[in-house]
């Protein structure tokens, strides 16, 4: 039993990690909300430390913002649909006896390990070029018009690599919970007379959500700082701008501190809200 001393030392020992932890966190966080407040351009050498919550006017007033956010949730919601949908069905083919599983299952969660960046750079350029892309000579080998997705398509090409990445994640948190099925369960409903379509409504789906909750407030947390893959393709452009991204223009390209320091802040607290009501989603789901 720990004694009133020992859990000092603890305490103690855990002291130094806590405080760099908490400082690398509230640090860049206390300075993103003090800039936030000011109006500090470095190129034309303009700062004044206070002016109110004009930036925050600015930032959600224009109309790139509501275009940014709708962006936003279109692009999380349909790579969480396709993750989940595709992960199921994955899960369900890996969780059967097949010749290779071993080798099979690290390629599929291969992609998962791949560094975002250069995971766009090959779809950019290995697969989607709209002339020596693996699309475009397979259009062509079929006597069709070559895509280019980038530029014609570009919101769904985005979609596509990032779901590409987070299939694997899906997959992996998807096929443990099928594992984890008791298979008498299914035996018993397959000698009912059950068809397999009942079978995984009834039975195998009511058991996976816990595990898709648990996925889809994972990903979300993730998929809301989206940043390198659209940075790569299309830098912003044919309607791919993203909020994280408008953050990067205001402060990088327009040389706007304070303004992308407001971006920043308004970005984590609408990912706190969504956060928020994935977290109480998932508890309702856990305690089911």
């Amino acid at each position: 039993m720990a004694t009133k001393a020992s859990k000092s030392a603890a305490r103690l020992m855990m002291a130094p990690a806590v405080t760099l932890l908490l400082g690398w966190m509230l640090v860049p966080l206390t300075m993103t909300l003090y800039f936030s407040f000011a109006d500090y351009r470095p190129l034309r050498a303009t700062f004044e430390p206070w002016i109110g919550f004009d930036n925050y006017v600015r930032f959600t007033s224009s109309s790139s913002f509501w275009d940014a956010v709708t962006t936003t949730l279109v692009m999380v919601g349909s790579i969480l649909a396709i993750t989940v949908v595709l992960g199921i069905l994955l899960a369900l083919l890996l969780d059967k006896p097949i010749f290779g599983q071993g080798i099979v299952r690290i390629l599929i969660i291969s992609p998962f390990f791949v560094m975002p960046t250069v995971s766009a750079l090959v779809w950019k350029n290995m697969m989607m070029d709209p002339v020596n892309g693996v699309f475009s000579h397979v259009s062509r080998f079929l006597g069709a018009t070559p895509h280019d997705f980038l530029t014609q398509t570009p919101l769904f090409s985005i979609i596509l690599i990032v779901s590409w990445q987070w299939l694997p994640f899906a997959t992996l948190i998807l096929l443990t919970a099928i594992q984890s099925l008791d298979g008498e369960q299914l035996e018993a409903a397959e000698m009912d007379g059950a068809p397999p379509l009942k079978r995984f409504w009834h039975i195998i789906l009511p058991h996976l959500a816990r595990a898709i909750t648990i996925v889809i407030l994972i990903q979300t947390i993730f998929l809301l700082a989206i940043f390198a893959e659209i940075f790569v393709t299309t830098q912003g452009s044919f309607g791919t701008r993203t909020l994280t991204y408008l953050v990067f223009q205001r402060v990088l390209e327009s040389q706007n501190v304070g303004l992308g320091s407001a971006g920043g802040i308004i970005a984590v607290i609408l990912a706190n809200i969504i956060a928020l009501f994935l977290m109480r989603a998932v508890g309702k789901n856990l305690d089911a």
